[in-house]
């Protein structure tokens, strides 16, 4: 007679199908997830392109691509096979999200609370609650332990192509959360005249930004990484920097991550919800007032920050502490 064949594995469906930032933040409550459920294939329905960046959190089997213009729920997820043993929402706190998972029909899903989906009986939603602690507490309020705190990835395996420079990424997914141009060519004048090397890093849409920040600082073409390097270069060229200034975008969190000092500049977005743990590394620079994140122009929080002010920051951080086995302190 022949064998039965084994049971089909279990599978947990995680719904965060938002950028690179957004990812990063989940890490901690990603990873508690794989502690609770070790035996479980977990499938992060995520953008295609996140695929290296959830490998290297060491917590997703597989990505399942979704996304959506806009940071907006996906219309549809391509799941095929039975319906997931476990589901979780960490995309958002409403309808859309809770009934994109609903129509799979899991065995159990794990949500915030909402009016409009009476039937989940999950925790309140605060707006004003950290990124990162928000969905850690999500998960504890179904008696998963989440650490905040568990957020590094893996040191590369990839040479950085710029070890020990500072890092300038002058981008960000809306223009209300760019820092001008000149502000950061400014910052990237006075480091080179203290003989610290300067490199420039820009997303596939950013060459324009890039090319006008290196010519207002003149640097030379090798120090320009524009057009949005790979993963595994640009997480190398950041795991071994200097330091890296930027607007709070998804480079930020993958600096941090990294443990590679930091100076983020924030508006119209306070760091209160997407900033950097406290650590002497991290010094995230915010005046107020809070604004428009999606905006055309620079928001009055982010244009209240001077280079000069950028320039005392780098003075004052630290070096990164590796760990000896290679990875990093938190």
């Amino acid at each position: 007679m022949a064998a039965e064949s084994a049971a089909p594995r279990a599978r947990l469906l995680v719904l965060r199908a938002l950028g690179l930032g957004d990812l990063l933040a989940g890490v901690p409550a990603l990873r508690a997830l794989r502690r609770a459920f070790p035996g479980h294939e977990l499938v992060l329905a995520a953008p295609a392109g996140l695929a290296p960046v959830a490998g290297a959190t060491g917590a997703v089997d597989r990505l399942l691509p979704a996304s959506a213009p806009g940071r907006a729920v996906p219309r549809a997820l391509d799941w095929t096979g039975p319906p997931p043993d476990v589901a979780v929402d960490l995309h958002g706190n409403g309808p859309p999200s809770h009934r994109l998972l609903q129509d799979l029909r899991p065995l159990r899903l794990l949500a915030f609370a909402h009016p409009g989906t009476p039937e989940i009986e999950g925790p309140p939603w605060y707006a004003q609650e950290h990124e990162r602690d928000r969905w850690c507490r999500l998960l504890r309020a179904y008696g998963i332990d989440a650490d905040p705190a568990d957020l590094l990835l893996p040191r590369p395996h990839t040479t950085s192509p710029a070890p020990g420079a500072v890092v300038l990424h002058p981008g960000a997914a809306a223009p209300a959360r760019c820092w001008p141009v000149e502000r950061y060519a400014a910052v990237a004048t006075a480091l080179r005249e203290r003989g610290v090397r300067v490199v420039v890093t820009a997303g596939a849409d950013e060459g324009d930004v890039a090319a006008r920040l290196a010519k207002q600082a003149g640097l030379p073409d090798t120090d320009v990484f524009a057009g949005g390097l790979p993963f595994d270069r640009l997480s190398a060229l950041l795991a071994a920097a200097r330091a890296v200034v930027s607007g709070d975008t998804g480079i930020a969190h993958l600096a941090v991550a990294h443990a590679t000092p930091t100076v983020t500049l924030f508006g119209p977005v306070p760091p209160r919800q997407w900033g950097p743990p406290a650590h002497p590394r991290h010094i995230a620079l915010w005046h107020g007032p809070e604004g428009d994140p999606h905006g055309r122009h620079p928001g009055p929080a982010l244009l209240r920050i001077t280079p000069d002010e950028v320039l005392h920051a780098l003075s004052c951080l630290p070096g990164p502490t590796r760990h000896p086995e290679g990875g990093d302190t938190p």
